[in-house]
């Protein structure tokens, strides 16, 4: 739906990837950019999890998680982002035209879709899969033409650790995957 977050995870173990969808009226800009990562970081100190890839792009995100060891805490931990979020941005976002009647029934903001669906990861293939569909993204939806010109991802992390050449995801990633990649 546009102008919200509609989450989609993908669970290997603890492991959970998640999607969501921003309209261009929610682009979230510096301001909102720096509001997502306290409330990550905030989150993050109360119920613990580990970032394994994540890409910010102006109308969706993708992100990976560890979470700890028996844990199925997921949906706390995002429903927690958001509500962190939706506070530090509220100024920004909370516009009454965009809040039709089902949204102000649910004290609901203008980003955040309720509802999320999930998919079990099956092998070490299929995730990493996963991690280059994240990291090919920006690259997809035409922002940049090479996955490295894309600031707002967990591939700089990776191309330092040694994990993706700086050069991987410079042209269409079924050509060098085999992966024809759709949303």
């Amino acid at each position: 739906m546009d102008g919200e977050l509609s989450p989609c995870l993908i669970i290997r173990g603890n492991i959970l990837l998640h999607r969501g969808n921003l309209s261009a009226k929610a682009h979230p800009g510096s301001v909102g950019k720096q509001a997502l990562r306290e409330a990550i970081n905030d989150v993050r100190q109360r119920h613990p999890f580990s970032i394994d890839a994540w890409v910010l792009l102006p109308e969706h995100l993708h992100c990976i998680w560890t979470l700890p060891e028996g844990c199925s805490g997921f949906s706390l931990r995002w429903s927690l982002i958001k509500s962190g979020f939706s506070k530090r941005t509220k100024v920004l976002f909370h516009v009454t035209e965009w809040i039709n009647d089902s949204r102000r029934h649910h004290r609901e903001s203008t980003i955040w879709q309720r509802r999320f669906r999930e998919h079990l990861i099956r092998d070490e293939d299929e995730y990493r899969a996963c991690m280059d569909y994240i990291h090919y993204n920006p690259v997809k939806h035409g922002h940049v033409r090479r996955v490295i010109e894309w600031p707002y991802s967990t591939f700089h992390r990776y191309v330092q650790l040694g994990i993706y050449p700086e050069h991987w995801g410079g042209g269409s990633i079924s050509d060098e995957q085999g992966h024809p990649w759709g949303e």
